[in-house]
């Protein structure tokens, strides 16, 4: 989607922080909108967090990972995590709705800061389904701080200042921050494809993504956190009150009490979610059981750096992110699956996987459908490349909107898979059946030239053999459609769809 796209949706967005700051009482829960008890862990003292790494623990610096496929899942490992932070949380997300999952979400951040540990959170400007003012409100506690980063566009700004922008800037407000990252107390991370809203974690009731997290406990989490702390010094992680331009128009503390009472209703956290959230460690300890959760000796996290590619003059460029998974594909011996919501390939592109079949290497590729896609100008873009990957010999699958697998991968207690629509977020590659990438780096143009994005590599035959049997799972026909130069799907996309998509053709390939 291009940012242009995205500022506009940012601009119809609704303002959450007044109806935040109204909601009344929550009267089966008493006394839920008081502060969190404060806590002070001495530097010596074990933390929760800390406690469960070293009962899993070899007892090395190796690093734990476990992949999260399901989203009810991922979300109870976040929740478990903010909820036992005892010293820090950093936070970095290109989408922070404030949806009921990320008013939740942005609940448990408050209510760490009230208990003691520091916490940042730095946000794309874009900030689709998100609420600058009620982040602002957040900004003023002592223990809690927001930035933006790269704002500009819509932070504060009108529709006027957007188009200002768009005009006389149009690379600059088009370099967005698309890193996905949780770190709590040193010791955790999580990253992927997930940003923070109900779509991402089988909570909506109209669309939910298919997507992919990893954890990591210990060893290359240092890796992660020098790569937050990067961008949260950089010049252009600006804080929020000077993004917005002025103050927010509420009383904090309101909006403070507002965001505990709808944390504390049942409604927004169901009882069978919030009684599983303890028992996380259980499940964490069953995983390094079944061998779900490995002990490695070989993760890196590569993210780009911030302000990446600023002084080009056109909307080319590259990354570190780009040049590792050009690597890791120039050097595969028999294989390479890769899942990517958006696969938008260019001639260097298309060279780099033509020259992987060549060599004998089968290159197998799951993006989604027209009848699938969140974006339909992205699907656009990829039909422009699609019959010269088909003719170079890569394996193409596109998902359905009805893929049977939804079942095992939409596990929400609300149930809401069995009328919400379904598409393919996760950006994920495993080569030679033994390398596994997990990040938030989609096959586009966008995601090598103008995103900052991050991915963690990791070397497990395990772990990757365990994503690869999933992925063949869900290039089955029951899952996806195969394309091929006789028989293309997108004739099982609406009428709608299919014009949409014609119109989309004229979005140049640079901005997708």
């Amino acid at each position: 989607m291009t940012t242009l796209l995205l500022a506009l949706l940012c601009a119809c967005a609704p303002t959450v922080a007044h109806r935040v700051a109204a909601l009344p009482p929550v009267a089966e829960v008493p006394d839920c909108d008081r502060p969190a008890e404060a806590r002070t862990f001495g530097a010596d003292e074990a933390t929760p967090i800390a406690t469960l790494r070293h009962l899993l623990s070899p007892g090395d610096a190796r690093t734990g990972a476990t992949v999260m496929e399901q989203g009810a899942d991922a979300l109870l490992t976040r929740a478990w995590l903010t909820e036992s932070a005892a010293r820090t949380i950093d936070l970095q997300y290109f989408i922070f709705a404030a949806d009921n999952v990320g008013l939740v979400a942005t609940d448990t951040l408050l209510r760490a800061a009230e208990r003691g540990v520091r916490v940042r959170l730095l946000v794309d400007d874009t900030l689709a389904h998100g609420d600058a003012e009620l982040l602002a409100s957040l900004d003023v506690h002592p223990n809690l701080e927001v930035r933006v980063y790269n704002p500009g566009l819509n932070v504060g700004r009108s529709g006027v200042d957007a188009a200002a922008a768009l005009v006389t800037d149009f690379r600059g407000v088009n370099q967005r921050m698309h890193n996905k990252v949780l770190l709590v107390d040193g010791e955790a991370a999580i990253t992927g494809g997930r940003n923070v809203a109900n779509a991402y974690f089988d909570f909506d009731r109209d669309f939910n993504f298919r997507d992919r997290d990893v954890l990591l406990l210990g060893g290359a989490v240092a890796q992660v956190q020098d790569s937050f702390d990067a961008f949260w010094a950089h010049p252009l992680a600006t804080p929020i009150a000077t993004a917005m331009r002025r103050a927010p128009d509420l009383a904090p503390e309101a909006v403070w009490t507002g965001l505990h009472r709808h944390g504390c209703d049942p409604k927004n956290v169901l009882p069978v979610f919030r009684t599983a959230i303890p028992r996380e460690p259980d499940r964490l300890a069953a995983r390094a059981t079944t061998g779900a959760l490995q002990w490695l000796d070989d993760v890196r996290y590569v993210s780009d750096a911030p302000g990446k590619n600023a002084e080009a003059s056109s909307l080319s460029g590259s990354g570190l992110s780009t040049a590792a998974l050009m690597d890791l594909v120039r050097g595969a011996r028999t294989s390479v699956d890769i899942q990517t919501p958006y696969l938008v390939t260019t001639a260097l592109g298309q060279r780099l996987f033509a020259d992987t079949v060549a060599r004998g290497v089968r290159v197998r590729i799951l993006t989604n459908s027209l009848a699938a896609t969140d974006n339909v100008a992205a699907f656009a873009g990829y039909r422009r490349g699609r019959e010269t990957m088909l003719r170079a010999g890569v394996e193409l699958y596109e998902y359905r909107p009805d893929a049977r697998i939804r079942a095992k991968l939409l596990t929400s207690p609300r149930r809401v898979h069995r009328k919400a629509s379904f598409g393919l977020h996760a950006k994920s590659m495993v080569v030679d059946g033994e390398t596994l990438v997990v990040g938030t780096f989609n096959l586009d143009p966008r995601s090598a030239n103008l995103n900052t994005e991050g991915i963690a590599i990791l070397r497990s035959p395990e772990l990757a053999g365990e994503v690869r049997a999933l992925m063949e799972r869900e290039m089955s026909p029951e899952n996806a459609w195969r394309a091929t130069l006789d028989d293309v799907p997108d004739n099982d996309a609406t009428l709608l769809r299919r014009g949409q998509a014609w119109v989309s053709a004229l979005v140049p390939t640079s901005l997708l």
